[in-house]
C-alpha cells in the first residue's frame, strides 16, 4: 500500500465515514480535502496533487461497491479487459485502422478546442470583469469603439452606478533610450491613473494604486524590463523617451496574458498627455479619441433591463453637455469585446464569434467522422464475431454483460487513441500556434484539461461502441446454431448512412475550404480604385517633422525616391471621421460621418487614383491650401452632380473653401466595410511619407531613403513597410481560418478515407471467392474493380448531394461579413466532388485490385 507523509486529518476521515449514510456530504468532503490540499507545507505541485488524489481514492475505494461483489467485479473486468486486448492483437489491421483514426480525429478536436477555449477565455481573468463594460457610439450606421474626452468623468460624477471609469487613448509609437540603446516600441498606451485599480494586471514591482499618479511615471512589463535593464532591478529606473523626456519606472507588471484584448509593453499616465492635449485639457464631449470603460458598482444587477435604463441615464449626461450631435450608445461587457466588437476604430487584433462557433462545429464533425469509422468497421466485422456472441449465450452470458465487454473494447481502442491524440499534439502544437497567431499551450497538471481528456475519450468510447454494442448483443443464439443469421438489411442500410453522412461532412468542409480560398483570393486581387503594389512608406519622426522642406528636397533629387508624396494617413488604416461637414443644401438632420485624409499635390500621381472631375491639388494655386477635393460617394450623398459640385461651398470642421476635384471612389477601409464618403484636404498634417518604387528596384530605394533618414534624422531608427503588406494584415484572421479550414478538411477526409479502406478491404475479403469465380469466368481486373467500387460510388455520389445544399447556406451565411465579396459558383461543387470521388476511387481500388491479381485458385480456396 502507497503511504504517505501526510495522513489525513481526523476530522476528514470521520466526515467520509458519515457519507455512507448521507451522499449530500460528497461535496463538503471533497471540499475539505482540496482545503487541505492547499495547505500542505512547501511541497511541489505535483506531489500535493499526487497525495490529494490518492487520499480521496483510497478512502472512497472501500465504500465504491459491496464488498460481496467486488471480487466479482474485478474478475470480470479482468475477464472483459483480457478479451478485449486479444481481439486488438488477434485483428491487428482492423485495429490500426480504429485507432488511427480516432487518434487523428480527437487530435484535431483538440487542437480546435484548446483555440475555441482560449478564445472564449479572453479578459475573464480581471477581478471584476463581470461589472466592467466598454462605451461605444453610434452616429446612424457607423458604430465607433471611441468617446469623447469628457464623457468619463462626467459618468463618474453625475451617476451613482458608475463606481469607475478609465480612458485608453489609441495606441502610440514611441523612442525610448536606456544608457545609450534606443528601443522603438509600438505598443503604447496613455491611461488614467486607476487603470491598474480596474484591470488586474499584476505587478511584480511597485504599487498598482500609484504607479501611475506621477506625470512622469511609466509602468512596462516583464519582457520589456529585462530588454531594457537586464536581470536588474528596473523600478526607479530613468527611461528617455523621443530623445527628450524622462520617465521613472514605478511599476513592472507580469507579461500580459495573450488572452487579453489589450495588448502592450508600456503603460503612461494621461496626466502626461493631458498637458498638451486640448481635448483633455476641455474635457471635450464633441471630438472622440479615447476608448473609455465603465466600472458598475457591485450591487447592479447586469440585466437587459438594467442595462437599457443605465444607457438611457447615460445619454442623458451626454446630452446635458452636447445638445447638437445625435450620438447613442452601447456597453460592451468586457468578456465580449474580443469576440463581439464588429466596431470602427477599434483596437486591432479581435476575433470573430461566427469562427468560433464554426470551428467548435468543426471539432465536433471531425470526431464523428472518426466515430463513425469504428461503427462501420464494427458492423462490419459482426460475421466473425457472431459465433463468438451465440456461444457466449449459450453458457449463460447476459445481454449487459455483452454490451460492457464491446463497449470495454471501445473504450481501450478510444483511451489507446487518446494516448496517441496527446502525443500528436504535443508535437503539433508549435506549428499549430504558428498558423493560427495564438500562444496556446497543453499542461497536463491541468486539472480541467485533464477532465477535458477523459470526457472526451468515454464520449468517443460510448458514442462509437454503442451501435456496435447493441447490435452484436442482440444475436439470437438459436439462430447462431442452425446457421440463420442474416446480416443484410437494417444493418447494412446503417452502414451506408453512415458512410453518406461521412462523406458529406467532408465534402462540406471541402467546399468551405474551396469559398474561403477564393474569397480571400478575390480580396489580395480585387481593384482598390488605387494601385497598391510598390508602395513604400516610411513614418515622419523625430526631427523629419522640423526639416520637412530638406527632406523633400532630398527626396525630388534622387531618381529612385523622386516620385513621393508626404499624407497624415494611409488610405489602409483611416480611423479619422467627423459630422461637422457642411454644404449647400444639407438637410439638418443628416449626421453622416465623413473621414479626411490629408495629402499633398503628388498624392493622386504616386496613388494613381483616378479624377472624374474638377483637378487635383497644385502648388500653383495658392488657394488650395482652404480647398478641398471629394470623392464619389460623397458627391452622391451631397446630391449633387459633377458639374454642380465644382466651385461648391464646403466647411470641414469649421473650415470653409471650395471642391475642387472629384475622384473615383476607392476603399480606405477593411473590405467588410462598404466605401464611405472622403474628404481630401490639403497639407493641413503630414505623419507619412509613401515612395512609389520604380520596378525591380525596391532594395535602392528601401537603400537611399535609409542614407536620407539617417542625415536628417539620426537620432531615430530608420523603419519602412509596405502598403499592400498592411492590407494583407487586415486580413489576417482569414487567413488563419482558412489555412486552418484547410488543414482540418484534409484531415476529416483522410479519416474518411481510412474507414473506406478499412470497408473496402473486408468488402474483398468476404467476396474473394466471388472474385476468384468471375476472374475464372473471364472477368478482368477493370470490370471487377468497377463491380466493386459502384456501390461505394453510390453512398459518395448520394453525400455529394446531401452536402451541396448544406455547404453553400453556411458559405453563403459566413461570406455576408464581406461588403465586398466573391459569389459561389458551381464549379466550386465541382471540384470538390470530382476530388471526393477520385479519392474514393483510389482508396477502393487498392483493395479490390490486389484481391483481383490474386490467383483464381488461390481466391477460391480461401473461400
Amino acid at each position: 500500500m502507497m503511504k504517505t507523509q501526510n495522513p489525513i486529518p481526523p476530522k476528514l476521515a470521520d466526515q467520509l465515514l458519515a457519507w455512507l449514510c448521507r451522499g449530500d456530504l460528497m461535496e463538503e468532503i471533497l471540499g475539505d480535502l482540496h482545503q487541505y490540499y492547499k495547505e500542505l507545507p512547501e511541497k511541489p505541485k505535483w506531489k500535493r496533487s499526487l497525495i490529494y488524489w490518492f487520499h480521496v481514492l483510497h478512502f472512497l475505494r472501500p465504500f465504491a461497491i459491496k464488498k460481496s461483489y467486488r471480487s466479482n467485479y474485478t474478475i470480470m473486468f479482468r475477464h472483459n479487459f483480457k478479451i478485449a486486448w486479444r481481439n486488438l492483437l488477434k485483428n491487428k489491421s482492423y485495429s490500426m485502422l480504429n485507432i488511427l483514426g480516432l487518434a487523428i480525429g480527437m487530435a484535431c478536436s483538440i487542437l480546435i478546442l484548446l483555440w475555441v477555449q482560449h478564445e472564449l477565455s479572453y479578459d475573464r481573468f480581471h477581478t471584476n470583469a463581470s461589472y466592467i463594460y466598454r462605451l461605444s457610439c453610434n452616429s446612424g450606421d457607423f458604430r465607433t469603439a471611441v468617446s469623447p474626452a469628457g464623457l468619463a468623468g462626467g459618468l463618474r460624477r453625475e451617476l451613482p452606478e458608475v463606481s469607475a471609469t478609465v480612458r485608453l487613448t489609441h495606441q502610440y509609437s514611441a523612442l525610448f533610450e536606456v544608457d545609450n540603446r534606443k528601443f522603438q516600441e509600438k505598443r503604447i498606451f496613455y491611461a488614467d491613473s486607476n487603470f491598474l485599480d480596474m484591470f488586474t494586471f499584476p505587478l511584480i514591482a511597485g504599487n498598482a494604486s500609484t504607479a501611475l499618479d506621477r506625470a512622469d511615471g511609466i509602468v512596462i512589463t516583464a519582457a520589456t524590463a529585462r530588454k531594457y535593464f537586464g536581470n536588474e532591478m528596473a523600478l526607479g529606473k530613468m527611461i528617455r523617451m523621443n530623445n527628450g523626456v524622462n520617465f521613472t519606472v514605478t511599476g513592472v507588471l507580469e507579461n500580459i496574458p495573450s488572452n487579453s484584448h489589450l495588448q502592450f509593453d508600456i503603460i503612461l499616465p494621461m496626466s502626461y498627455l493631458g498637458k498638451t492635449d486640448s481635448n483633455l485639457i476641455n474635457e471635450t464631449w464633441d471630438n472622440f479619441n479615447y476608448y473609455t470603460y465603465i466600472q458598475l458598482s457591485g450591487n447592479v444587477p447586469d440585466t437587459d433591463s438594467k442595462r437599457a435604463d443605465l444607457l438611457e441615464k447615460i445619454s442623458r449626461v451626454y446630452k446635458a453637455h452636447e445638445s447638437e450631435l445625435d450620438i447613442s450608445f452601447n456597453l460592451q461587457p468586457l468578456a465580449d469585446i474580443h469576440l463581439y466588437s464588429n466596431l470602427q476604430i477599434d483596437l486591432s487584433g479581435h476575433g470573430n464569434v461566427q469562427y468560433v462557433n464554426i470551428f467548435f462545429g468543426v471539432s465536433l464533425l471531425i470526431l464523428v467522422v472518426a466515430c463513425i469509422n469504428f461503427m462501420n468497421l464494427a458492423t462490419a466485422r459482426s460475421v466473425p464475431r457472431a459465433k463468438e456472441v451465440g456461444l457466449r449465450k449459450v453458457v449463460g452470458a447476459r445481454r449487459n454483460q455483452l454490451i460492457g465487454q464491446f463497449l470495454g473494447e471501445s473504450l481501450i481502442i478510444s483511451f489507446l487513441s487518446l494516448g496517441i491524440a496527446v502525443s500528436i499534439v504535443c508535437i503539433m502544437l508549435p506549428a499549430f500556434n504558428e498558423i493560427s497567431g495564438k500562444q496556446l499551450v497543453i499542461s497536463f497538471l491541468d486539472g480541467k484539461l485533464l477532465m477535458w481528456l477523459i470526457t472526451i475519450a468515454l464520449i468517443t468510447g460510448f458514442l462509437s461502441g454503442s451501435y456496435p454494442a447493441l447490435f452484436l448483443s442482440g444475436f439470437k443464439p438459436v439462430n447462431m446454431m442452425k446457421a440463420k443469421m442474416k446480416f443484410g438489411g437494417s444493418n447494412l442500410f446503417f452502414r451506408n448512412s453512415l458512410v453518406v453522412i461521412q462523406f458529406a461532412v467532408s465534402v462540406l468542409l471541402l467546399v468551405g475550404t474551396i469559398v474561403v480560398y477564393n474569397q480571400l483570393n478575390f480580396i489580395k486581387n480585387k481593384s482598390l480604385g488605387f494601385d497598391k503594389e510598390n508602395l513604400l512608406y516610411i513614418p515622419m519622426t523625430g526631427d523629419l517633422y522640423s526639416k520637412r522642406e530638406a527632406l523633400e528636397t532630398a527626396l525630388q533629387q534622387n531618381t529612385l525616391t523622386s516620385n513621393y508624396t508626404i499624407i497624415s494617413d494611409l488610405p489602409a488604416q483611416l480611423i479619422t471621421g467627423t459630422i461637422n461637414v457642411q454644404w449647400e443644401g444639407k438637410d439638418p438632420d443628416d449626421q453622416t460621418v465623413i473621414p479626411s485624409i490629408d495629402v499633398d499635390e503628388n498624392f493622386i500621381d504616386v496613388f494613381q487614383v483616378q479624377v472624374t472631375a474638377g483637378r487635383g491639388f497644385s502648388k500653383a494655386f495658392t488657394t488650395d491650401g482652404s480647398n478641398y477635393i471629394i470623392n464619389e460617394k460623397a458627391m452622391q450623398i451631397m446630391g449633387m452632380t459633377p458639374d454642380k459640385v465644382i466651385g461648391s461651398r464646403l466647411s470641414f470642421n469649421d473650415s470653409e473653401g471650395s471642391i475642387i476635384g472629384v475622384v473615383k471612389d476607392f476603399n480606405f477601409k477593411p473590405l467588410q466595410y462598404a466605401i464611405e464618403p472622403l474628404v481630401l484636404r490639403f497639407n493641413k498634417r503630414f505623419r507619412i511619407v509613401v515612395v512609389r518604387t520604380p520596378p525591380n528596384s525596391t532594395e535602392n530605394v528601401i537603400a537611399a531613403l535609409e542614407k536620407i533618414h539617417h542625415r536628417l534624422n539620426p537620432d531615430y531608427p530608420f523603419a519602412y513597410n509596405f502598403v499592400d503588406k498592411d492590407l494583407e494584415n487586415q486580413y489576417r484572421g482569414e487567413q488563419q481560418m482558412g489555412t486552418i479550414f484547410n488543414l482540418f478538411a484534409l484531415l476529416a477526409i483522410f479519416i474518411s478515407c481510412l474507414g473506406l479502406y478499412g470497408l473496402s478491404a473486408y468488402t474483398a475479403e468476404q467476396r474473394t471467392r466471388e472474385i476468384g469465380i468471375r476472374k475464372v469466368l473471364g472477368a478482368s481486373t477493370f470490370s471487377l474493380v468497377n463491380f466493386l467500387s459502384r456501390d461505394f460510388l453510390k453512398l459518395v455520389t448520394l453525400s455529394l448531394l446531401i452536402a451541396t445544399p448544406l455547404s453553400w447556406h453556411f458559405m453563403n451565411e459566413w461570406l455576408q461579413d464581406f461588403a465586398y465579396r466573391a459569389e459561389i459558383s458551381w464549379w466550386m461543387f465541382a471540384v470538390a466532388g470530382v476530388a471526393t470521388l477520385i479519392l474514393t476511387i483510389l482508396t477502393v481500388s487498392y483493395q479490390v485490385v490486389s484481391v483481383a491479381l490474386m490467383n483464381p485458385v488461390k481466391s477460391l480456396r480461401s473461400g
